[in-house]
């Protein structure tokens, strides 16, 4: 591990460089932070965090401006149902794993809320309110960040082996990947219509961290804590409105998409670079399995559903 602070920064810009250029997708930039965080001691490590998740709601934002707002209602309505009901048996499913697995309450709830809304996100709102620890929430965070990597590079290989279509694909990587970083990026790879379906579904999806946020403070017993709302969420609402009804912004649009997608190729970069080597060891290895094994739930059996309706 290079610990030299002038050699780490100079190895960031450079990073950073690449990554704005056109020569790096979203799935190289996840993969050189990982490499970055093996090699490298992130130089401005308390701000990383925050940079990554400003980066990447300010890059969700802005693909709002590629959307239409009659597509994205209708994603919204075809896909509410199927989010009830993949959250509800998600977190069923991981509450058996974890008690059958004897993790932690607040851990495995975690790892279950994460897998089930929308990873990081899901995990940083709900922490507060059943007053999870930083081990609790490290574990649970690593756990959805190291399965994110995994699924931004096979799930496209997947949906093109079952010749899913864009919409389908949309919806899928929607529901079965974690963060929406991940979700964006493997969509993005796919096409421009599943990108503008898995985002509006995947956003849609995180609106439930509200009365998902209610239900934990009954099952933790904590009312007095306050809730963090995805605010966010609104301005890629107001983008696609924008887009879809303002006259002038059509001309811009394209452009504001443009710097959009590099923007989540860089936030993905930043995101990889927080998965060092002690990051990775201290997820431990049940909380491990119980991610693994409802990932693989969620994955295969929302895949499963997909193929026999679109038949």
């Amino acid at each position: 591990m290079v610990q030299n602070k002038n050699l780490s920064t100079t190895a960031l810009f450079l990073s950073i460089i690449l990554c704005l250029s056109p020569f790096v997708s979203p799935a190289i930039a996840l993969f050189m932070g990982i490499v970055f965080a093996q090699i490298f001691v992130f130089p401005f490590e308390k701000y990383r965090k925050r940079a990554s998740s400003l980066i990447l709601q300010a890059s969700v934002v802005g693909l709002g401006f590629g959307m239409n707002m009659d597509t994205a209602i209708q994603a919204g309505k075809d896909g509410f149902v199927f989010t009830i009901i993949s959250i509800f048996f998600t977190l069923l499913v991981g509450y058996w794993i974890g008690k059958l697995l004897k993790i932690d309450k607040g851990t495995s709830y975690l790892i279950s809320c994460g897998t089930a809304i929308c990873g990081g996100s899901a995990i940083a709102a709900i922490s507060p309110v059943i007053r999870a620890d930083e081990k609790q929430m490290s574990v649970s965070l690593g756990i959805v960040f190291v399965l994110n990597a995994v699924a931004l590079f096979i799930f496209p290989s997947i949906g093109y082996f079952f010749n899913l279509s864009e919409i389908n694909f949309g919806y899928w990587s929607a529901i079965a990947i974690h963060d929406t970083s991940s979700v964006v990026g493997a969509a993005s790879k796919y096409g421009d219509t599943a990108l503008e379906i898995a985002t509006t579904v995947k956003l849609t999806r995180a609106l439930w961290i509200i009365p998902l946020s209610l239900f934990s403070t009954l099952i933790f017993k904590n009312k007095d804590v306050k809730i963090k709302i995805p605010y966010f969420i609104g301005f890629f609402i107001l983008a696609i409105i924008a887009n879809s009804y303002v006259s002038g912004i059509s001309q811009i649009s394209p452009y504001i998409v443009m710097a959009s997608k590099k923007g989540l190729t860089l936030s993905l970069f930043i995101i990889g670079s927080g998965l060092s080597r002690n990051m990775i060891k201290s997820v431990g290895i049940k909380p491990l399995i119980q991610g693994v094994l409802l990932w693989l739930f969620i994955s295969i059996s929302t895949l499963l559903i997909i193929l026999f309706i679109s038949q």
